[in-house]
C-alpha cells in the first residue's frame, strides 16, 4: 500500500471521563476511524459524566496545560486542526494560547461548546460561564452547539426544541455575530417527526433532517461533533460533514441497547465511518 499522503494532525481538548463514552473517549477512536490523526489534551478527568451518575470525582489538569505546550512548542509539535468539546473556565486561557503557539499554518479550530442542554446548564458550570465559552467561538471556524447552548451563547432565554425556522436563523445570526465563521445548528426541528441541523456559513442556511427517534441519549453531541471534525479534515465541507455526523449518530441509537442509558454504542457505528472514507486521500 502506498501513503499518497501525509495525514492531518487534530488536537482535541476535552475531558476524559472515564464511564460514560463521551468526550475524548469519543473523539479519539471516532477521529481515528476517519483517516485522521487524533492528538489528545485532557484538561480534567472524570470518574464519569455528570448526566444521570449521583456523583461523580474530578480532577483538574489545568497546572499541567501549560507544561504540555511548552514541550510541544520546544519540539516543533504543530496541530491543523482544535477540536475541543467539554472544558472548565480555567481550561479557556491555556487553550487559546496552544491555539496560537502550536498551529500548524491554516490550522482550523471547531468549538463543540458543551455546556448545556435541554434549557439549563450543565452541573458545575456558573449562570455566566456561557460568557466565557464564547471567547472560544470568538473566530472560531465551526461552531456546533445546540439549541440551549445557542441561546445561552448569544444571551438569550433558551428556546424549545420546536421553534420556527425565523427563530433558528435568529440564534445563527447571533452566533455569527460572536465571530463563528461558520454555525452548525443541532437539535433543529421544523415539524414534529422530524430532528436535524442548521448549517450556516454566513450567507445561507441550509438544513439536514432525519426522522426524529424517540430515545434521548447522552454523548451524541459528542459522537456528532467527533465525525464532523474528522470529516472536514477529510476534505468534507460543513454540509457534507453535519449530514455524515447525524446519520452516524441515527445509527448508534438504533444500535445501543434500551437499558444502556448513560451514553450511545458509538463503536458499532466504527466500521460506517471508516466506509465513508474508503477510497478518499488523507
Amino acid at each position: 500500500m502506498t501513503v499518497e499522503k501525509k495525514m492531518k494532525r487534530l488536537l482535541t481538548i476535552q475531558d476524559i471521563s472515564c464511564v460514560g463514552q463521551c468526550s475524548t473517549t469519543v473523539a479519539l477512536p471516532v477521529v481515528s476511524a476517519c483517516g485522521v490523526e487524533c492528538a489528545v489534551l485532557p484538561p480534567a478527568i472524570l470518574s464519569n459524566h455528570t448526566g444521570g451518575f449521583k456523583s461523580w470525582s474530578f480532577a483538574d489538569l489545568t497546572s499541567e496545560m501549560g507544561k504540555v505546550e511548552a514541550q510541544w512548542v520546544a519540539q516543533g509539535i504543530r496541530f491543523d486542526a482544535f477540536y475541543t468539546g467539554y472544558v472548565c473556565e480555567s481550561h479557556i486561557d491555556p487553550i487559546l494560547s496552544i491555539e496560537k503557539t502550536c498551529a500548524a499554518e491554516g490550522a482550523i479550530r471547531i468549538v463543540d461548546p458543551a455546556m448545556a442542554d435541554n434549557g439549563v446548564l450543565y452541573p458545575g458550570f456558573a449562570q455566566d460561564f456561557p460568557s466565557k465559552m464564547a471567547r472560544l467561538c470568538k473566530g472560531a471556524d465551526y461552531v456546533l452547539p445546540n439549541l440551549t447552548e445557542a441561546a445561552l451563547l448569544t444571551g438569550r432565554e433558551p428556546m424549545p426544541a420546536g421553534c420556527g425556522e425565523g427563530e433558528v436563523e435568529s440564534l445563527v445570526a447571533g452566533l455569527h455575530a460572536l465571530g463563528a465563521k461558520n454555525v452548525v445548528l443541532t437539535g433543529v426541528s421544523l415539524k414534529a417527526d422530524e430532528l436535524g441541523t442548521a448549517v450556516s456559513d454566513g450567507k445561507t442556511v441550509r438544513y439536514d433532517f432525519n426522522a426524529r427517534n424517540p430515545r434521548s441519549a447522552h454523548g451524541t453531541g459528542d459522537l456528532f461533533a467527533s465525525v464532523f471534525a474528522g470529516a472536514v479534515l477529510r476534505g468534507m465541507g460543513a454540509f457534507e460533514a453535519s449530514a455524515l455526523a447525524a446519520d452516524i449518530v441515527c445509527e448508534a441509537i438504533e444500535a445501543t441497547a434500551v437499558d444502556h442509558w448513560y451514553g450511545v454504542s458509538f463503536e458499532r457505528t466504527i466500521p460506517s465511518i471508516a466506509r465513508a472514507f474508503e477510497g478518499a486521500r488523507a
